[in-house]
């Protein structure tokens, strides 16, 4: 029994230490990442009341119109991002490129958001086009 504490008493001593060292260190890479975590969450803004913009083709002369006008826009992304969002940089458009006459049409909303920003919602996600007649 003997023999079992004392031989290669400082291969032992050495793996006790590299064993501690490497402990020490997991538990430090941990202990910051919970402590990292929280700042590193997404913060969420929303935007009510942006134009909604329409896209039609160039030879299409029809004075289209959207109810409503406006929507609400949530989005989400780093705190330092959405800090410095504007509410220009997000980009409302419904594409009636391939509309034809209809009535109680309802097109999708589409949103371009910029790069580090994650779109969360829409309210209306789709709006009614009112064409005029010709």
């Amino acid at each position: 029994m003997r023999t079992l504490f004392i031989k290669d008493w400082g291969w032992k001593l050495f793996s006790l230490v590299v064993a501690a060292a490497i402990w020490l260190t997991v538990n430090r890479i941990l202990h910051e990442s919970n402590i990292a975590a929280p700042r590193a969450g997404n913060s969420t803004l929303t935007y009510g009341k942006l134009p909604v913009f329409i896209v039609a083709a160039a030879a299409d002369v029809h004075l289209y119109r959207v109810v409503p006008d406006s929507i609400s826009v949530t989005v989400s992304g780093a705190p330092d991002v959405i800090a410095d969002l504007k509410a220009n940089q997000i980009r409302a458009t419904v594409d009636l490129t391939d509309i034809d006459s209809a009535k109680d049409l309802k097109r999708r909303v589409d949103i371009s958001v910029p790069s580090g920003v994650t779109l969360v919602s829409v309210e209306p996600s789709k709006v009614g086009v009112i064409i005029p007649p010709k």
